[in-house]
Parts: C-alpha cells; structure tokens; sequence
C-alpha cells in the first residue's frame, strides 16, 4: 500500500480490500476474520501441539504440523456437520484438582475416564503428533494410531495439561510456546507419577518383577519412570537402574508376571492401535443422516469403513446418485 492509502485506511476515509485485509493477516500471523467483524473465528482451529524434544540440543519441534493440518481440518468438519456440539464441562485448573476429579488407577482406562468429564479423545491414523484444541468451547484432544500405550498415555496427559493450563496455540514460534511445552510436560508428570507416590517407594530394595508391575500399573515407560527418578534425585537399585534403559516392552516381556494370563500387552497395542470418535459425536451424526441433512460419508470416514457398506437410518428417498448418473445430470 502506498503509505496515502494506509493513512486515509486508517483515518477512516477509505475501507480496506479483502485483499489487503487477507496480506495484513498473513504478515501479523492474525485471524482475518476477526480483522473484518471484531471476533474470533469460531471454525478456526487454535492448536496446542506436543513437540518433539531433542535431549542433546534442547530443541522443540512438530515437523509433521502442515501435513497434519489436512486431518485436522476433517476432524472440524465432523463436528461442524454434527450440529451444535455437546457442552463440555468446566475443567479443573491444577494437576492436584485432575487428579481428585479421576479414580483410582485411571490409566488402564484413561479415555473412558476422559470422556466422563466431557473430554473428547479422537484417534488417527496418519497424524504425527498429539494436539489439543477446543471445538465450540469443547475440549478435544487428538492422538496418532501408535499402538505405543504408553507414550499414548504421556500425550494425554500432556494434552490434558494444555487445556487444564488454558494453554492455546501451543506449536513452534508461538510467543512462549516452549515455556507452555514444558508446563504441560510437567502437569503430565507429576499425574501419571506424583513426587509423593515415587518417594514412599524403597527403589534400593524393588527388584524387577515389581518394577514390571509397577510400569504395567502406571501405564508409562520405562525411560520416562528414569527420567522422573534422576529428576528427584531416587536411586534405584543397580538392578532396577539397569532395567530402566531397558524397552518397557523388553522388561513387561521378562517380569511381568501378568502377562502369563493370555497376552494383555498385545491387547494394550491393539486398542492403542484403533481408530477412534466419541460415541456421542456418531450419534449425532447418525440423527442428523436420518434427518437428511447430512450426508453417511463423514460418519463412514470416522468409522473408517467405506460410505457403500454403511447401513444407516436415511429418510425415504434418499439415494447415493452414481458417477454415470451424475454426468448424465451434467449432460
């Protein structure tokens, strides 16, 4: 812009062109939305990431972030679809209050407990990262089909410490992300493994079987139970040290004596593994089909089938018009 036409912009004797709006967006990293009404764009999504982290350099970074944005992008649309999302209950705003508001041992069903306090936990294929976001003022975090349960379960609760936190547009380059990313990354620590608990163990006398169990038990690995450890200055036993350079699924394989009863490590891989939507959210989509207004494909990409085979309530008349029959409309 010529600097007469910012000054009269500015001076309200001219308006400014979509097009200059949407270049003033782009170089203040800005919502255009909210530069033309004043508000937020309520279809944006404001994503908080789980970063990489380099131990060696200290570095941060979600390097699948742009190829993601395709997925995220029809995880909005399932909701927008769904019509006016289910409220989401108001979230407590410290570890200590989570950890009162989830039962005992929550881990082994992290995602059922999530959702009984109106969290939504969406699970993919094809992300590389976990995020968190609010839809509609409903908190939803989303997780890689890994198969890795417990790295799935960090994420969680690192996800969950964003939203608890009030954190939003935690990704790289963000003012303050990497002060955010660590908060997050200690909320989720001290949940899955408080400093109280970790201290009344003897780690000099705890041998490997109850170190299995005890990984088993916590639902975490064990290079973040080392980690945790040299954090609080616990010293283990030789024994126990040099287990925990050890794959988890090296030492559950070894010394968990659970595993004897059929394979529930294998089980815990699989469901890790699976693709997932909140229940409420199918519903709504299975309402909204028999009504007409949408139609199955969605509900068929988040179940992961395809839209032909899906058998769902449709109203009278209603018909999936084939590729010839398409062109034949388009003469």
């Amino acid at each position: 812009m010529t600097p007469d036409s910012l000054s009269r912009a500015l001076n309200d004797q001219r308006g400014f062109a979509a097009v200059e709006l949407a270049a003033i967006a782009a170089e203040l990293d800005a919502d255009v939305h909210e530069l033309i009404t004043g508000a937020p764009d309520p279809h944006r999504l404001v994503l908080s990431a789980r970063h990489s982290f380099d131990h060696e350099t200290g570095s941060r970074s979600v390097d699948g972030l742009e190829r993601d944005t395709a997925l995220l992008d029809d995880v909005r649309l399932a909701y927008a679809q769904a019509g006016t999302a289910r409220p989401g209950a108001a979230l407590p705003t410290d570890v200590e209050q989570m950890r009162r508001l989830l039962p005992e041992g929550f881990v082994r069903r992290f995602i059922v407990h999530l959702a009984e306090i109106e969290v939504d936990v969406v699970r993919l294929g094809g992300l590389s990262t976990a995020y968190s976001l609010k839809i509609d003022g409903r908190p939803v975090i989303l997780l890689p089909e890994s198969g890795n349960w417990f790295h799935e379960n960090w994420s969680l609760a690192h996800e969950l410490g964003h939203l608890v936190l009030g954190h939003e547009g935690v990704i790289p380059g963000a003012s303050g992300f990497e002060t955010r990313e660590r908060a997050a990354n200690i909320f989720a620590a001290e949940l899955l493994l408080p400093e109280a608990r970790l201290r009344q163990m003897d780690w000099g006398r705890a041998g490997l079987p109850v170190l299995a169990q005890l990984v088993w038990d916590w639902g975490v690995s064990t290079d973040a139970l080392r980690r945790r450890l040299n954090a609080h200055g616990l010293e283990p036993s030789s024994e126990v040290e040099t287990a925990l350079a050890w794959t988890t699924q090296k030492l559950l394989r070894r010394h968990w004596t659970g595993a004897n009863a059929g394979d529930p490590i294998t089980r815990r891989m699989t469901e890790a593994g699976e693709r997932r939507f909140p229940a409420w959210l199918q519903e709504a989509h299975l309402e909204r089909i028999a009504e007409g207004a949408v139609g199955k494909g969605t509900l068929a990409w988040m179940l992961g089938v395809p839209s032909d085979s899906l058998e769902v309530d449709e109203p009278d008349g209603a018909m999936e018009l084939s590729d010839d029959a398409i062109a034949a409309l388009l003469g």
